[in-house]
């Protein structure tokens, strides 16, 4: 493959700034290559997105010329990985193809266009908008979630907006472009389908090839020492090879064992023996499956990998940037550091996002991330009609193709939140008897699956009940989404439910201050500035905030508390929910909290935020996905103690439960004793002298077994009769930065230390740390630069909730 990275331009007529044979960079889009030429501002600062609109809206040409003067190959294919969207292809003034799909690959044959010497290669790019109005007239609208067409293109939905995204309708050569010379044949399609059976690995190899010639060829295949080599005969297109590998190692989910991949190499070769094309990718051998036999509760939905149940611990993944060329695979890796760091153990790939890369699943299979990966289609109805249906078939194969290899992809599913839509949205009055996608979710795309990678499961809906005789969203049957409690209540309905499995529900906070400062030219910054306001894209988002911390925390006096006080109360949201949803194990088994990353700077549910930078909601996540948790869960009328066991070892041990006052004066303890089986959860009731508090606003609950321990407050923060913050902090320079130790003179609610507020790149090891008098904790802050040590240890740096006093 010669590549056709270089040389290229950009130019549009009728923009409001010039743009003229512009540099380009491939891959990689129009926005980007704009702002690399100084003619547009950062469409993430302040509200320049808004300005920029008009970038959708305009007809993209990309040109570029090279040389050929290549062998004299029986073909010489035009291979396009990707194109945004709707392109005309053409070369030296003659069109050789067009593309309607970002989602697909496409290869156009060049030989009747090509010419000894200069070639000049031009892709005209239509907007998106003018393209969807057409089809719109020519299929009829379709209802969404948003006040944009994204249902009516094979783009990326959120390109268009969404409540956490900016509207950045991208144009462009978005993935490899290049020219692919060959003869004879070449490997059309490599399909590994890998199971295992006890200790022996099991390949199923199919292969196809497209053809230039009839002659006879051989195809090897190698995995594992193990090789197997078949003859596909004159005029034939495939053939398939089956090879048997002893003693293989189990690939496992992480916390469940190792990850062992095994290289796979598949050779093309002539009927005298030359080598003509080759693929080789990386295997893991592993089961997977979904458990959803009827019990008492209702419909399970279990993953079982190796046929050992897994509770997931998992985050919605959306893509990391807007623009998603600027993805690199060192980005990607800090990403799934994080998530590890934070005892995940399952991501899945959000359905108005993209097909995910190599990169990405290639990370996974290493670090044994699960991966759910939705067929792309979110929160709107989409037309069944040609060319629509031909188009959803051609990506949905291609990348069922693409991925098979990956053992980290566990599960697909056909969409996101559209079944739920046509069940609750008022869609089916909207579209008077249109088609929205039914036949892709339940027909087309797990007719793919099942042909084309029968070795995991395909689930039809996120959210799914299992049946369409159960409404899709019931928390007894399949998957379920919790949005009413963001949208509607307070986050204690958490509670409410029992879900089987939760694919989605979440919290929104601000994102880091240093990120805020970055993106952000307001003066001063506050929780209504313009800056903050635009870059809030949530229907309502800032009054619902706001009804959060109205039920649970003391009045803020100003930005600096509001910032603290909705960060601190999206993570105890999220840990509420999920020590919860633990506690119910395993009638719920698994729990995906919306979201792990963000693409931009912005106020969302993310636990890590445009820029990188965690937030408190981080840490939540860490600690309620330990594999050791311990809490207190309201039980029966009563409270209860809850030992939640995530690894292959017995854990065995005594509980100490105290109640205490606020000046930290034990009141009444008990004990229990811990002896929690593998992979299990213990409920013990507390007695009612130590679950019922005498004073509820002045008295709180601590629960410890060894390095273990839980709190309970009987009151909000609010109505909390806390003394005043006082405490004694000192910071001493160290290797690589600093050590903070708190030691506090009263209650320290929710000690926290923000040290991005003086170095932009400087980090903390924990946050939400609770202390009662006499305690002590170290925050150690990883930082390059000279800080000052009085400001490390005094506010906006350091906080608490009762530094706050109450109104």
């Amino acid at each position: 493959m010669v590549q056709l990275h270089h040389g290229w331009q950009v130019s549009a007529r009728n923009t409001p700034v010039p743009v003229s044979r512009v540099p380009a960079t491939v891959p990689g889009c129009v926005h980007t290559d704009l702002l690399a030429a100084g003619l547009i501002p950062d469409p993430y600062l302040d509200d320049n997105e808004d300005a920029l609109k008009w970038i959708g809206q305009t007809r993209w040409t990309y040109e570029t010329s090279f040389l050929w003067n290549g062998p004299e190959d029986d073909r010489i294919d035009l291979v396009c990985a990707g194109l945004d969207t709707v392109a005309t292809i053409s070369l030296n003034g003659t069109e050789v193809g067009r593309t309607a799909n970002m989602h697909r690959g496409y290869r156009f044959d060049l030989r009747s266009a090509l010419t000894p010497g200069r070639n000049d290669l031009r892709l005209v790019f239509d907007s998106p908008y003018d393209y969807t109005a057409a089809m719109a007239r020519q299929v009829g609208s379709r209802p969404g979630a948003y006040d944009e067409p994204y249902n009516l293109i094979r783009k990326m939905a959120c390109n268009f907006g969404w409540d956490w995204g900016p509207t950045v309708v991208t144009a462009g050569i978005w993935q490899p472009i290049g020219l692919h010379s060959w003869s004879t044949a070449r490997l059309a399609q490599v399909r590994p389908q890998v199971t295992v059976d006890g200790t022996t690995g099991l390949v199923a190899v199919h292969i196809d090839v497209e053809r230039a010639s009839t002659e006879s060829l051989t195809v090897t295949a190698e995995v594992g020492g193990v090789v197997g080599v078949a003859t596909i005969g004159a005029g034939s297109i495939g053939a398939v090879l089956r090879l048997s590998v002893p003693d293989v190692r189990r690939w496992w989910p992480r916390g469940y064992g190792e990850q062992p991949l095994y290289p796979l190499r598949v050779v093309l070769a002539s009927e005298g023996g030359r080598e003509l094309d080759r693929w080789e990718r990386r295997v893991g051998f592993r089961s997977v499956r979904i458990d959803t036999t009827p019990d008492a509760h209702g419909t399970p939905y279990t993953l079982l990998v190796n046929d050992v149940p897994v509770f997931v611990k998992g985050v919605n993944w959306i893509p990391d940037d807007a623009f998603v060329t600027r993805i690199t695979r060192e980005r990607l890796a800090e990403r799934f550091r994080q998530a590890c760091a934070a005892n995940l153990n399952y991501l899945r790939v959000w359905g108005g996002g993209r097909y995910e890369s190599e990169d990405f699943y290639d990370l996974a299979d290493e670090l044994g991330l699960m991966v759910g990966q939705d067929f792309l289609f979110a929160c709107a109805a989409y037309p069944e009609e040609e060319p629509f249906a031909a188009e959803v078939a051609a990506e949905a194969r291609e990348h069922v193709v693409r991925l098979a290899s990956h053992p980290s992809l566990v599960t697909w599913t056909g969409n996101n939140e559209n079944i739920w839509g046509f069940a609750d949205w008022g869609w089916p009055e909207k579209l008077a008897g249109r088609s929205w996608g039914a036949g892709f979710y339940h027909r087309l795309l797990p007719s793919i699956v099942t042909a084309l990678d029968p070795t995991r499961p395909y689930w039809p809906g996120s959210p799914w009940s299992g049946t369409e005789d159960i409404h899709p969203n019931d928390p007894a049957h399949g998957t379920m989404h919790i949005w009413d409690v963001w949208n509607q209540i307070d986050y204690t309905h958490y509670r409410d439910y029992i879900p089987r499995f939760v694919a989605e529900f979440g919290f929104q906070a601000p994102p880091a201050y240093a990120t805020l400062r970055r993106a952000l030219s307001d003066e001063p910054l506050a929780a209504d500035s313009p800056g903050m306001r635009h870059h809030q894209k949530a229907m309502d988002g800032d009054l619902k905030l706001r009804r959060g911390l109205d039920a649970h925390l003391p009045e803020p006096r100003d930005f600096a508390d509001w910032h603290y006080l909705t960060q601190v109360n999206q993570a105890r949201a999220i840990r509420l929910a999920l020590e919860h949803f633990r506690s119910h194990q395993p009638v719920c088994m698994g729990a995906i909290v919306w979201q792990l990353n963000d693409c931009w700077p912005v106020t969302s549910w993310a636990a890590i935020d445009g820029d990188g930078r965690r937030k408190p909601l981080w840490y939540a996540l860490r600690d309620a996905f330990a594999e050791r948790l311990l809490t207190v869960q309201p039980r029966d009328g009563g409270l209860a103690l809850v030992a939640s066991n995530d690894t292959d070892r017995p854990w065995r041990a005594e509980a100490t439960v105290t109640s205490y006052d606020l000046g930290g004066k034990a009141l009444v303890a008990t004990t229990v004793a811990l002896d929690v089986a593998p992979r299990a959860v213990q409920v013990t009731p507390l007695p009612d002298g130590v679950a019922l508090p005498e004073e509820p606003r002045s008295e709180l609950l601590r629960a410890v077994a060894g390095e273990q321990q839980a709190w309970w407050f009987y009151a909000e923060d609010r109505d909390i009769d806390y003394p005043a913050a006082r405490y004694e902090a000192k910071a001493e320079p160290v290797s690589g930065g600093y050590e903070v130790t708190v030691t506090a003179g009263t209650i320290l609610r929710d000690l926290t230390l923000f040290p991005d507020r003086l170095d932009p790149a400087a980090t903390v090891d924990q946050a939400l740390v609770t202390l009662l008098p006499g305690e002590s904790v170290t925050f150690k802050v990883a930082s390059a630069v000279s800080l000052p040590a009085a400001n490390l240890a005094a506010r906006p740096v350091l906080r608490c909730v009762n530094d706050i006093p109450r109104a």
